[in-house]
């Protein structure tokens, strides 16, 4: 006689799975415990548990970053590790996201079990040990399902990679004369570099915030709200 519990027992995800996207959310919905999962090119990666130095503080520093250019920005939204349905083979989880929402023209929506389904216009990844993966495999996957700006701070490195998809191509935005970097896609969205990785964010604020006072941020605004 068949255990009818074994047999329908869903098996746990493992690094490494070979997956489709939906069984991969079949068996990530079954865990008894929610780690952060991915799924990058049909292959399952999990994460491991996160360093405060070499993750978390420099999440939150970009992410504040990020909270004040939204708050500052109707028809934009700000996510923190959201799971993302791109395509068949992937779905993975930024470490951020910024997003302009369908009302206001974006490129991506809210699907009926709240997943973001579509390319976010900004994906941000902090890369420690996951840098190969991030500068490699998901830097593809997210050029080809036209994620527009993507940034990878790597950061035993000290390093942050701004890149702005052109022409289907990744090309890094490059600093002015003054060390800032803007984004293309979002106005006033501006970021001291220098200050950024030195950890002053009192200035990287006091930078975002001539951004935000610039004649680009109002007028994008005044787009986003017509």
């Amino acid at each position: 006689m068949v255990n009818l519990s074994l047999k329908q027992r869903i098996p746990h995800l493992e690094n490494g799975d070979r997956l489709t996207r939906y069984e991969f959310e079949r068996r990530y919905q079954a865990m008894p415990r929610h780690q952060k999962a991915e799924l990058i090119e049909g292959v399952v990666y999990l994460a491991s548990p996160l360093r405060f130095e070499s993750h978390a503080e420099p999440h939150g520093h970009l992410i504040g970053w990020l909270w004040t250019y939204q708050i500052a920005t109707p028809g934009v939204r700000l996510g923190i590790e959201p799971t993302v349905r791109l395509d068949r083979d992937n779905e993975p989880q930024p470490d951020g996201v910024l997003l302009i929402t369908p009302t206001s023209q974006g490129q991506s929506r809210l699907s009926n079990d709240d997943y973001i389904e579509g390319a976010p216009e900004l994906v941000i990844e902090i890369a420690a040990s996951s840098v190969a993966i991030d500068l490699h495999d998901k830097k593809k996957v997210y050029g080809r399902n036209g994620v527009k700006e993507y940034i990878v701070w790597q950061i035993f490195e000290n390093k942050l990679d701004w890149f702005s998809l052109q022409q289907g191509e990744y090309v890094s935005l490059e600093v002015d004369a003054d060390r800032i970097i803007k984004s293309q896609v979002f106005p006033g969205l501006w970021l001291s570099m220098p200050d950024l990785l030195a950890g002053n964010m009192q200035q990287v604020l006091a930078v975002l915030q001539l951004g935000l006072n610039s004649p680009e941020h109002q007028i994008f605004v005044q787009q986003l709200s017509s």
